[in-house]
């Protein structure tokens, strides 16, 4: 079994609700053949993704993906980028698969489970993006040591990204917006900060904190060394 690079210290809310009948088959018939195992050695991306990585192809990471509202979007738009999605939020997980199917998708991977157990399997500058869109804010201040965005995970995300490579980051929480751009922008390996937005697709949690008057930030930066 893999250990992570850090001591684990649990970055979402536990969400695994039962399947129903129907999407558990699904679950189950489909899994096997989308899905990886959040434990197991390091992985080999020409054999996870073959026979669609080529020297073109980019690799993205996105992580905390919930209904995969913005995953399916853009892995649609983008056949040339191979994704992988990774949530704790089985429905979510099953979802995908099912749209998977439907839309005959190849180019998506999903692991079911907890991104820092996930990280270790993940090759040293593999990466070409990394996207993590509305992460669990955990809003109360004994609890922000939780937030993924933090300096421990932020250099175990940039060890697996290219140089170049994009880290994009959205919240619709204010002082979470300030934590990843103090967290990012005492790095020295990133340059960016603030952006415009472009080219994200809205979430449905991004609507509903639009309806309660909360509004998204974007946030890039890029891997410099």
């Amino acid at each position: 079994m893999s250990t992570p690079p850090h001591p684990l210290v649990r970055s979402f809310k536990p969400r695994r609700r039962k399947l129903g009948a129907q999407t558990a088959l699904a679950y189950d018939r489909l899994s096997p053949r989308w899905c990886l195992d959040v434990d197991g050695p390091v992985l080999d991306l020409s054999a996870v993704f073959h026979p669609h990585l080529a020297d073109s192809a980019t690799v993205v990471l996105d992580i905390g993906f919930g209904y995969g509202d913005a995953l399916l979007e853009v892995a649609r738009q983008r056949p040339d980028e191979l994704v992988i999605g990774i949530d704790v939020h089985t429905p979510g997980v099953a979802r995908v698969l099912s749209d998977i199917e439907t839309y005959s998708l190849t180019n998506i991977r999903l692991v079911n489970g907890d991104v820092m157990e996930f990280l270790p399997r993940v090759p040293l500058q593999s990466l070409h993006g990394v996207r993590i869109y509305f992460p669990d804010p955990w809003t109360k201040i004994r609890h922000h040591h939780r937030r993924i965005v933090r300096p421990g995970v932020i250099d175990d995300l940039i060890d697996r990204m290219h140089l170049g490579g994009e880290l994009h980051m959205a919240t619709d929480i204010a002082d979470y917006g300030e934590q990843m751009l103090a967290v990012c922008g005492i790095n020295d390996r990133l340059e960016g900060g603030l952006v415009e937005r472009s080219g994200r697709p809205v979430t449905s949690f991004e609507r509903r904190g639009l309806a309660a008057g909360r509004h998204p930030v974007d946030v890039i930066y890029r891997r410099v060394r």
